[in-house]
């Protein structure tokens, strides 16, 4: 027994720095899907800037990929790091450093903050038990260490989703990660599976996905640009969308139009909803990655 335990340990040491790399690749590759993604209200997709005027596909393209070694770090981390309190100060140290390199690239543009948080406690707690990639356990693995505090980090960082979850007493995305990030787990991925059983293309899964998180999340992004009137119209549009059939639906795609013209005229983007679908598309993948390798 113990020698079968010391071989699974030394095959797990050696296995550890492609699975680092792996995990990573997963991450920037569900960022690329997410941001590509159309037609996305109010967000960055292939075809339109959305309600942004200084970002578009390019420049999130450009971000994705150069947080890829960020998220291998990460992942890194949660393989090798056995306290979790030194775990989660860690992880902070290399996201923000991440968040300094993201900076450099984009000249400045915010592209990807959230993402580093939301996808970064996610990498890191699927490298922490590879052998659980269940989204339940990669979600409940993540929300452990976001409860921990980070003794290294700012108290207050001025950021503006910081700021309107403190005006609006929301949760925000700190308040997703730690309870264990029920929008992805709850939310997008029963919205996904639904969407594929019926038949819809997968561009059409992903986006009703989108749709069930912005109908009821408190999306900061969204309430630090046009406060609650914003964030009503945003979830009020996203279920109607839903309601009438979903993005594979004439009738919800003409609804899917008029919340993104909607959006852009009210200057918002619902950018906390895209980053918990990025995460969605991420624990998707490695559940994909593990049903294959199961069937092998």
């Amino acid at each position: 027994m113990r020698e079968n335990l010391a071989t699974a340990a030394s095959q797990a040491r050696r296995e550890a720095p492609d699975l680092a790399d792996r995990l990573g690749e997963h991450v920037v590759a569900a960022l690329i899907e997410e941001v590509t993604l159309a037609p996305k209200p109010g967000l960055v997709d292939i075809r339109s800037r959305g309600a942004h005027h200084d970002l578009d596909w390019n420049l999130m393209c450009t971000s994705a990929y150069v947080l890829g070694p960020t998220f291998a770090e990460m992942a890194r981390a949660g393989f090798e790091t056995s306290p979790l309190l030194t775990l989660r100060e860690r992880i902070g140290a290399i996201g923000r450093v991440g968040e300094v390199r993201m900076l450099d690239a984009t000249h400045g543009v915010n592209t990807h903050r959230g993402a580093i948080w939301a996808l970064g406690l996610l990498v890191t707690a699927a490298a922490r038990e590879p052998q659980d990639l269940s989204p339940a356990g990669i979600a409940s693995r993540a929300g452990s260490i976001a409860r921990l505090p980070d003794r290294l980090a700012p108290a207050l960082t001025g950021h503006k989703g910081e700021q309107a979850r403190l005006d609006y007493n929301v949760g925000g995305a700190r308040g997703q990660a730690q309870a264990g990030f029920p929008h992805v787990v709850d939310v997008a991925l029963p919205e996904l599976s639904r969407s594929r059983l019926r038949g819809d293309t997968e561009t059409a899964a992903r986006l009703n996905a989108l749709l069930a998180v912005m109908a009821s999340l408190d999306d900061t992004c969204v309430l630090a640009r046009g406060g609650r009137s914003a964030l009503a119209r945003t979830q009020d549009g996203a279920r109607r969308v839903l309601e009438h059939g979903g993005a594979a639906a004439l009738a919800g795609r003409r609804h899917l139009k008029t919340l993104d013209r909607c959006l852009v005229e009210l200057h918002v983007s619902p950018g906390g909803a895209a980053d918990l679908l990025a995460a969605a598309l991420f624990v998707d993948r490695l559940q994909h990655e593990t049903c294959q390798t199961m069937n092998v």
